[in-house]
């Protein structure tokens, strides 16, 4: 939800990863922000209005992001996403700080500023991206943020770590972050903040998308058992 410099360029980006997009905004004009070869769903209307919501296909959407001007239409778009319609990733942009802190709290991850806002939404629309918060000039180290996969929750701080290559340095959780311990026990949602070097990355990637993997596997399966209940 949301036609504007960050909403056009998620489209851009979540387009050319191949997902099916549709864009939601109260402004016609809006949608001449997004790029003019955009294959995605153009539709017109309050992105808080269910009905409009509907012919976006929310449904059967894998993820929502609001990312209009206005804090409370995200906030409302956001919420019904999630507790109306049951979406399982869901991101709002919000401006004030202090409302930021509430909806954290609220289990809704908030983003802000454009350019850092597009890469943090990417990155919370799909989980297995991974962009540096800060990487120092030789480019030998970095500062990353993952959203921990459904599969890891459970796991200790310690078993993410590798010597000399990978070190958490803090976990954002329901909005409130903390220094982790070694044996801290992750759970679902959190945001896990690490210092790595370029081996330890080549090596958190493909762990990311194996667990990503499974978590894709074990859902279908729920889905299958699910369909064969019914049936």
């Amino acid at each position: 939800m949301g036609c504007g410099r960050v909403g056009s360029e998620l489209a851009a980006r979540l387009e050319g990863r191949g997902h099916t997009v549709a864009v939601i905004d109260k402004r016609e004009i809006a949608f001449r922000m997004l790029r003019f070869d955009f294959k995605g769903q153009k539709v017109l209307g309050y992105g808080f209005d269910e009905d409009v919501l509907g012919q976006a296909g929310i449904d059967r959407a894998g993820a929502f992001a609001a990312v209009s001007s206005g804090d409370n239409s995200n906030i409302v778009a956001a919420r019904l996403a999630r507790e109306k319609f049951e979406v399982a990733i869901v991101v709002a942009r919000i401006y004030d700080p202090r409302r930021a802190e509430i909806y954290q709290r609220l289990g809704i991850p908030t983003v802000a500023t454009v350019k850092w806002t597009t890469d943090q939404v990417m990155r919370l629309l799909i989980p297995d991206e991974i962009a540096s918060d800060w990487k120092d000039p030789t480019e030998g180290i970095s500062l990353v943020t993952l959203v921990l996969p459904k599969t890891w929750a459970g796991w200790t701080v310690e078993r993410l770590e590798s010597t000399g290559h990978r070190r958490v340095v803090a976990v954002n959780r329901i909005g409130q972050a903390r220094i982790p311990t070694p044996n801290m026990i992750l759970q679902e949602g959190d945001q896990v903040h690490l210092v790595v070097n370029e081996e330890g990355l080549d090596e958190l990637r493909p762990m990311i998308l194996a667990a990503h993997r499974r978590q894709d596997g074990q859902r279908e399966t729920e889905q299958r058992a699910g369909e064969g209940a019914r049936s």
